[in-house]
C-alpha cells in the first residue's frame, strides 16, 4: 500500500508540472531565415528580446517554446523578432489584440500562426495618427547623460491654442512614447493622447490646456530602466533610479525652458503603464519637490515588490500627491491585490485618501485600447483645475501661476481660460499695497521694476469673493 500511495504522489507532482508548449505552425514568407522569434506577454513583462523567452525553429520551419512550470493561469502575450517595432500584426499591417491562453496545469501544445511583422508589411506603408501640428519631435536622439552614451526619441503635444496664446501651460511627462500618439510607432495600438486633449479642451472639459512629453523606451533597455532595483529572475532592472534622475534633471529643464510651461510640482504630473506606472510611482517619490500627479495604469509592481514597498516607507509622506489607479480585474493575479496594497501603504504614509482614485474594471486588460479609452477619466480627475475657498463657499481656481519667480523687471500671470479680467494688488512683507490693477487681462505683463528686492504677496481677484494669493520674489 505504501508502494502504492508513493507511486500515485508521483503522478500527480508530474501532472502539477505538466508544461505547455506553443508552436508556431507558420510565419510569414518575408521573415529573415536566421530571424529569431521571441515571445512577449504578462510572464515576462512584456519584453519583446528575453534570451530566455525565444522560440527554438525547428528543421520543418516551425518555431516552438515550451514555458516554465512556473507559468500557470491566464497569459497575455505578442510574438517578436526582438523589438516592438517588429512585432506581429494582421495579414492587413493592422495591430493586433494580445493573445491570450490560459495555463490548466495539464501538459498542451497551442498551434499558432503569425500572419505579418510590423517593419515589413509589404508596400503601403503607415499613415501616422499624430495630430499636426500638435504632435511633435523634440529630438530624436535626445541625449540621456545619466545613462551614458544612451539617447532617446522624445515627443511633445502642444495645447490647441499654445501658437496663439502667450500662456503657460501644465505638462504631463509619459513613458513608452512610441505608444503615446503615433499607431505607427506603437506596438500594440496608441493611447491617443493628442486626440484625447484636443477634444477635452476644445470641449471646455481642459479649459487649461496641457502640455505633454513622452519618451521613447529602450527597447532591450526597458526594464532595466523603469525599475530601480533588479529582478533576479528576469536578470533586468536597476538602472531606474537613473532614469528618472534623467527626466528631473535633464529632460525636464529643458523643456521648461524651451516651451512655455508652468514649471511648479503643483502643475506637473508623470504617468504610465504596467513598468511605466511601476517608475512613475518611484519618481513622484523620489522627487516629491517636482511632481504632484501620477497616472498609474496597470502597474507591473510585482517585479519589484519587496524593495519597492520598502521605499514607500522609507520615502514617506512630504507633500501632497494625487495618485490615479487603475487595472483590470482579470489582468494576472497579483495586479489587483499589489495594487491595493500600495494605495493602503501610500495611506499609511500619510497620503490623503481623498487623493486617490483607485479602479478596478472587469473588462479592464493589459492593452492599450483598455489604457486609451481610460486616459480621459484618469487626466480630468488628475488635472482638476481645483477651488479656492473663500467665506465658507468654494470658487473654481483661476490664477494658474505666475512668472518668472523670482521676478526681476515684468512679471506674467496664467489666467484660467475664459476668465477676461481680474484685479490684482502686490503687497509687502508689511502687507502694505504697493501696486493694484483693477482691470487686468491676461495678455498683459505687470512691471515690477520698481519694487524693492525682497518677498512679495501677489492677490488675484476675480468677482467679489474669489480671491487667490501666491508668493513672489523681487530680485
Amino acid at each position: 500500500m505504501r508502494i502504492f500511495l508513493t507511486a500515485a504522489a508521483c503522478l500527480l507532482t508530474l501532472a502539477a508540472h505538466a508544461q505547455t508548449t506553443i508552436r508556431l505552425t507558420s510565419v510569414p514568407a518575408t521573415t529573415p531565415p536566421d530571424a529569431t522569434v521571441y515571445i512577449a506577454g504578462s510572464f515576462n513583462s512584456w519584453d519583446p528580446g528575453s534570451a530566455a523567452h525565444s522560440l527554438a525553429k525547428n528543421t520543418d520551419g516551425t518555431y516552438q517554446i515550451t514555458l516554465p512550470a512556473s507559468v500557470t493561469g491566464k497569459l497575455e502575450f505578442k510574438f517578436t523578432r526582438g523589438s516592438w517595432d517588429k512585432v506581429e500584426t494582421s495579414a492587413q499591417q493592422a495591430d493586433v489584440s494580445n493573445r491570450t491562453y490560459t495555463v490548466t496545469g495539464a501538459a498542451a501544445t497551442v498551434e499558432l500562426q503569425v500572419a505579418n511583422w510590423k517593419d515589413l508589411g509589404g508596400p503601403g506603408g503607415c499613415t501616422s495618427t499624430a495630430l499636426q501640428p500638435n504632435v511633435q519631435v523634440v529630438n530624436a536622439s535626445f541625449a540621456m547623460p545619466q545613462l551614458g552614451g544612451r539617447t532617446r526619441r522624445v515627443w511633445i503635444y502642444l495645447p490647441v491654442d499654445y501658437a496663439t496664446s502667450a500662456r503657460r501651460y501644465p505638462v504631463l511627462y509619459m513613458h513608452d512614447g512610441q505608444n503615446v500618439f503615433d499607431k505607427c510607432t506603437s506596438f500594440s495600438g496608441e493611447w491617443g493622447v493628442d486626440e484625447a486633449l484636443r477634444q477635452l479642451q476644445q470641449s471646455g472639459q481642459d479649459p487649461t490646456g496641457t502640455i505633454v512629453v513622452a519618451v521613447d523606451n529602450g527597447g532591450n533597455s526597458r526594464l532595466n530602466e523603469y525599475s530601480p532595483w533588479p529582478n533576479a529572475e528576469y536578470k533586468s532592472g536597476g538602472e531606474g533610479d537613473k532614469y528618472v534622475d534623467f527626466l528631473v534633471e535633464t529632460l525636464k529643464p529643458y523643456i521648461d525652458q524651451q516651451y512655455r510651461t508652468l514649471t511648479g510640482r503643483e502643475y506637473t504630473g508623470i504617468a504610465g503603464s504596467s513598468m511605466g506606472g511601476l517608475i512613475s510611482v518611484y519618481a513622484a517619490l523620489k522627487y516629491q519637490n517636482v511632481f504632484s500627479k501620477v497616472g498609474v495604469f496597470s502597474p507591473a509592481f510585482w517585479f519589484a515588490k519587496q524593495p519597492l514597498f520598502d521605499y514607500v516607507k522609507t520615502a514617506g509622506h512630504q507633500q501632497p500627491i494625487k495618485f490615479y489607479f487603475l487595472a483590470g480585474a482579470k489582468e494576472s493575479e497579483t495586479m489587483v491585490p499589489l495594487m491595493a496594497d500600495m494605495r493602503d501603504a501610500l495611506q499609511q504614509q500619510g497620503f490623503a485618501a481623498a487623493d486617490m482614485s483607485y479602479h478596478v474594471l472587469e473588462d479592464g486588460q493589459h492593452a492599450e485600447w483598455f489604457w486609451q479609452r481610460e486616459f480621459p477619466a484618469a487626466f480630468q480627475w488628475l488635472y482638476a483645475p481645483g477651488v479656492v475657498a473663500s467665506n465658507g463657499r468654494q470658487y473654481p481656481r483661476v490664477l494658474l501661476g505666475a512668472y518668472p519667480n523670482p521676478v526681476k523687471d515684468w512679471l506674467h500671470l496664467t489666467i484660467l481660460s475664459g476668465v477676461e479680467r481680474v484685479g490684482v494688488e502686490i503687497r509687502d512683507i508689511n502687507s502694505r499695497l504697493v501696486l493694484q490693477l483693477k482691470n487686468f487681462r491676461a495678455s498683459d505683463s505687470i512691471d515690477v521694476r520698481r519694487l524693492s528686492k525682497g518677498i512679495y504677496t501677489l492677490r488675484v481677484k476675480a468677482g467679489r469673493h474669489n480671491i487667490e494669493e501666491q508668493k513672489i520674489y523681487k530680485e
